[in-house]
């Protein structure tokens, strides 16, 4: 298992720190550095400064937003990427929620599945640097009856073939991404629920494709904060952990909500989405349950996320990519320190 950093959204309030986060993150061997997106700043801009200003650790997208670009464009600025960095590129998809799709991109949130596979299969051969032709439900290539003509990608990456991954939450959404990628992107990854809630859906996809799991990357970003009161710091992460359960979707239409059921946890997340729809948010992050933060999350001393740590491995996670907290640069270089020390304590490195 290695392990990865997630700088998580540009504009959150730290971003004079994220910089010097990932050239830390570089020193110390991580394996990677991952940005986001949502309605604030794009994943490219803040991968390509990255990238510029570090040596060895791969960038990725976590995610490109698949309503927000066009397949071939995607595949345009995963090769620019790749070029820019010398090959450290990994290429991180998701279809985003319904609220960004539509009320931000214009897009209809329909079939989202279908709308993937697609969106991979044009990545796919624009990225072989084939003459670019397909024909689907979503996309036309060419566009019949008009002057467009099969063009190819002239850039050519350093690696002839660029990592991808796909963001995925649910049953079938994770089988799929077994199925079409070389990695997934999740959240809330609880060792002790794994198999059922995440790999045997992707083990199923991998034999769809003829494969197992062997040689696919499996990537939780996982909350970290060092301390001695476990509960203190779990409380931590209530706010982020009740935005997720409770408001990233709607009432009908909340994948992190579906987790937390499929965790055991159906009364509690029933009532963090009713509280933080309603406007308490502070009501829905206490709703939260210690265990779920817990068991999401890497708490405490060196030693106890160490222990942690070898769980992750154990439930079959390839690239564990945290989350330091912390209000001040020192705090979260720290964490990542810690977390070199915790995964050489571990063993599994």
């Amino acid at each position: 298992m290695r392990l990865g950093i997630n700088l998580g959204y540009w504009g959150a309030g730290m971003d004079a720190d994220n910089l010097e986060v990932a050239r830390e993150a570089d020193r110390l061997g991580y394996a990677v550095c991952w940005a986001a997106e949502a309605y604030g700043s794009d994943a490219a801009t803040v991968l390509a400064w990255v990238a510029a200003q570090t040596e060895h650790i791969d960038v990725g997208s976590a995610i490109f937003q698949i309503p927000a670009r066009t397949p071939a464009m995607t595949a345009m600025t995963a090769a620019t990427l790749d070029t820019l960095s010398g090959g450290r590129f990994r290429l991180g998809l998701g279809v985003s929620g319904p609220q960004v799709s539509e009320g931000w991109y214009g897009t209809r949130f329909d079939k989202p599945l279908a709308r993937t596979r697609e969106y991979v299969e044009i990545i796919r051969k624009a990225m072989s640097r084939e003459r670019l032709t397909h024909e689907g439900q979503n996309w036309t290539l060419p566009l019949p009856d008009g002057p467009g003509k099969p063009l190819k990608l002239t850039v050519h990456p350093v690696r002839e073939y660029i990592p991808l991954y796909i963001a995925a939450i649910g049953p079938k959404n994770l089988e799929q991404t077994g199925e079409i990628a070389d990695g997934a992107l999740v959240l809330f990854y609880a060792p002790e629920h794994a198999e059922a809630t995440t790999l045997s859906s992707l083990r199923a996809g991998r034999e769809k494709a003829g494969k197992d799991l062997e040689g696919f990357d499996v990537v939780p970003t996982v909350p970290m904060a060092l301390g001695d009161d476990v509960r203190a710091l779990a409380d931590q992460f209530r706010p982020y952990t009740a935005l997720y359960v409770g408001g990233m979707g709607s009432a009908k239409q909340n994948f992190y909500n579906k987790l937390a059921q499929r965790m055991g946890y159906e009364k509690e997340a029933a009532e963090i989405q009713e509280k933080y729809l309603s406007g308490d948010k502070q009501g829905a992050a206490a709703a939260v349950p210690h265990e779920l933060i817990d068991s999401t999350s890497l708490l405490g001393p060196v030693e106890r996320i160490a222990d942690r740590m070898q769980a992750y491995a154990e439930a079959g996670v390839t690239t564990l990519s945290l989350t330091p907290a912390g209000f001040t640069l020192e705090e979260r270089l720290a964490g990542l320190r810690a977390g070199v020390e915790a995964l050489e304590r571990a063993g599994v490195a």
